[in-house]
């Protein structure tokens, strides 16, 4: 049986099998919408050529599009041309973020993340090499020489370095609803920041505003996730153990869909208080108290992804991040 368009567009992003994706596709766009995503990549011309449509009916329909985060600009040539979301990633954090999204379009896409989600990516782990995303640790100094975290570690020196910024709800936050974290804390940099403030889908900010959020979500808690290559990502993300599409899988599956950053939490035993300031804080059940003295926490080595989260408020400065990985851990 020939698929229904819908399910072709669920084929484009790498979803096939979905039952969930093609109903999020529906919801999001008519038949006409979805026969253009289809005949994307193109010019407003060119698209017109290929639909047979008229070209100011066509460049409506594609800047209806971005707008919902459906399609993302491209200027390769020369021209602004149009091209749909990629993967399921843009599709998910581009449309969530949609300012008219409503609530049975949000209440979907959770739907997709507890039913489906895991066993997509399950498989992704097994095709791709290195996760898309790693773990950047708090702004400390790293043990080893007092060697300084690199600016492509540091999201400090990310925001400092960028040339636009902008903020965006948190869509896994946003759909899921699991805890009181705060929300607007995702971070755009650069070229996502020229996207988001482009198609209104979050506000933009000074690189004061930008640190004063990175200071709220680390007193939060909040992980710091980047892009994973070395160099200034597009955005940080600060999540949380319980709403991120990739943490609990990876807290509890072991799932390596998120990468640690190259460093690692350790306790001096002779500072701690064991006040347990730092179990509480960890999210990966990364600390536990020592089995020769209780009263005194240590650090399951293999299960800590080097996010810095503990060594803030320790109140004895008992834990120090070190390096434990070679710099070409991160993907050039």
């Amino acid at each position: 049986m020939a698929k229904d368009i819908y399910e072709q567009l669920t084929d484009r992003i790498m979803l096939t099998g979905s039952t969930l994706i093609p109903e999020l596709f529906r919801m999001i766009a008519d038949a006409s919408e979805a026969e253009l995503m289809l005949a994307m990549p193109g010019t407003p011309d060119e698209l017109a050529v290929k639909t047979g449509r008229p070209v100011d009916e066509v460049a409506a329909a594609c800047a209806e599009l971005y707008h919902k985060g459906l399609a993302f600009k491209s200027f390769k040539t020369g021209t602004v041309g149009f091209k749909m979301c990629r993967d399921m990633i843009q599709f998910h954090d581009g449309t969530i973020l949609w300012p008219e999204a409503p609530q049975a379009y949000l209440d979907l896409w959770q739907r997709f993340m507890e039913e489906e989600w895991p066993a997509f990516a399950r498989l992704a782990v097994q095709f791709f090499p290195k996760p898309f995303t790693r773990i950047i640790p708090i702004d400390q100094d790293v043990e080893m020489g007092r060697q300084q975290v690199l600016d492509f570690e540091s999201a400090t020196q990310m925001v400092k370095n960028a040339d636009a910024l902008a903020v965006t709800k948190c869509t896994c936050r946003l759909i899921a609803h699991k805890c009181d974290k705060p929300l607007e804390v995702c971070i755009q940099i650069g070229n996502a920041a020229k996207y988001t403030i482009d198609r209104g889908s979050g506000r933009e900010v000074s690189r004061d505003q930008a640190l004063d959020i990175l200071k709220t979500a680390e007193a939060a808690g909040l992980v710091r996730v980047t892009m994973n290559k070395a160099h200034a990502g597009h955005f940080i993300c600060n999540c949380c153990s319980c709403c991120c599409q990739a943490l609990p899988l990876l807290i509890s599956e072991g799932l390596t869909i998120c990468d640690p950053s190259r460093y690692g939490a350790r306790i001096d035993a002779t500072k701690c208080s064991g006040c347990e300031t730092c179990l509480e804080r960890c999210q990966f059940n990364a600390i536990i108290p020592s089995e020769i003295d209780s009263s005194v926490m240590v650090v399951m080595a293999e299960k800590c992804m080097g996010c810095g989260v503990c060594q803030t408020t320790c109140p004895e400065e008992a834990i120090s991040l070190i390096e434990v990985r070679e710099l070409d851990f991160i993907p050039a």
